[in-house]
């Protein structure tokens, strides 16, 4: 039996539109600011960051995580407009919390990161100057903002991807803090 032109033409076609449509519900399903890490459950990565210039304050060292107490750390730029929006709902987030909020500056002018931190405030204990990104490359960073808590053990126990919102903050950064302050401690 042979297959009419028109009909085997038309194949190819029916079969790109249905592999489109498959593509099309996959990009657009899903929130993408819900994007798994592997790091969560696991120990901060091993880094070491230099505190930035000009600011009266320490750098931020693996080693200043897993002493007991639970931290958040946000990892943040001058640069970013979204970091811009979320600034004060930090400081509000390091009165609520109650816990060292520690900041990465993520490839950023000093000046600059001073100045924005004058601007907006500076909610941060610690923050250490990533001029290059690796160390927010070994902390699985997509783009900034980002937002982590870590338990007192130094484990990574949520990962927040872009900018915090008050929603964010109740529903999901608050509850992993809590969670975090009981963690089992070390070799439990």
């Amino acid at each position: 039996m042979k297959v009419p032109f028109r009909l085997a033409a038309l194949v190819p076609v029916a079969i790109f539109l249905l592999l489109a449509g498959f593509f099309f519900v996959a990009i657009y399903r899903g929130d993408p600011s819900r994007v798994p890490s592997a790091l969560i459950g696991r120990y901060v990565p091993e880094f070491e960051l230099p505190p930035v210039p000009g600011l009266d304050m320490p750098g931020l060292a693996t080693a200043d995580f897993g002493a007991g107490t639970p931290v958040i750390v946000n990892v943040w730029g001058s640069w970013c407009i979204p970091c811009r929006t979320e600034m004060p709902l930090l400081v509000e987030l390091r009165r609520l919390a109650d816990v060292p909020l520690y900041g990465i500056n993520y490839k950023d002018d000093p000046a600059a990161a001073r100045r924005f931190l004058a601007e907006f405030g500076n909610p941060f204990d610690r923050i250490g100057r990533d001029a290059a990104g690796r160390a927010s490359i070994e902390w699985g960073v997509y783009g900034v903002p980002e937002t982590y808590v870590v338990d007192g053990n130094g484990r990574i126990a949520l990962k927040h991807v872009g900018e915090v919102t008050p929603e964010a903050i109740a529903g999901e950064i608050l509850p992993a803090l809590r969670a975090a302050r009981h963690a089992a401690p070390p070799g439990n």
